[in-house]
């Protein structure tokens, strides 16, 4: 179901309403920005000053936090996260090239959306699968033993499954 920004604002808005605590504003801080990040895909400044409007928790301050952790995104995610991850394992098996692959091919850089919105690319220390390095994930999808030419085909079937 689609909603108009005004209604994401009145969800938001009922949301923080629900578990908000006047003596302790900062107490469900951290709850609201997830449910808020799930509602925009990101926390823009428009959102974190609604949320700082409502809790009277200063817009600098909810910055703050938003940029601390490093689960909050400020800016408009692409459709599909793609993670290369660059632990010791995968970095010695080549995560390093399949980075720069990426890069080259979604001209890129970590942190950075493609400029069709189908994709924002990060780099991960660690997945915890040492076994399969190098790994790379597109959202909750494993790519086990990734080489730069399965990388491309990899990108190359999301954005066939885009087009069709």
């Amino acid at each position: 179901m689609s909603c108009t920004c005004e209604n994401k604002f009145e969800e938001l808005s009922q949301y923080i309403n629900s578990v908000y605590d006047p003596i302790h504003p900062q107490s469900s801080l951290i709850a609201i920005l997830h449910h808020a990040q799930n509602l925009y895909g990101y926390l823009s400044k428009d959102v974190m000053d609604h949320v700082s409007n409502t809790t009277l928790v200063p817009t600098a301050e909810i910055y703050g936090v938003a940029t601390f952790y490093s689960y909050f995104k400020l800016v408009p995610q692409g459709k599909h996260r793609l993670s290369v991850c660059m632990g010791t394992a995968c970095y010695i098996r080549g995560a390093g090239k399949l980075l720069e692959v990426i890069e080259d091919e979604l001209d890129i850089k970590p942190g950075e959306t493609s400029k069709d919105n189908l994709f924002t690319l990060d780099e991960t220390r660690c997945v915890g699968a040492c076994g399969l390095a190098p790994v790379v994930t597109v959202d909750d999808r494993v790519y086990p033993k990734v080489d730069p030419e399965q990388m491309l085909a990899v990108i190359k079937e999301y954005k066939s499954a885009e087009s069709s």
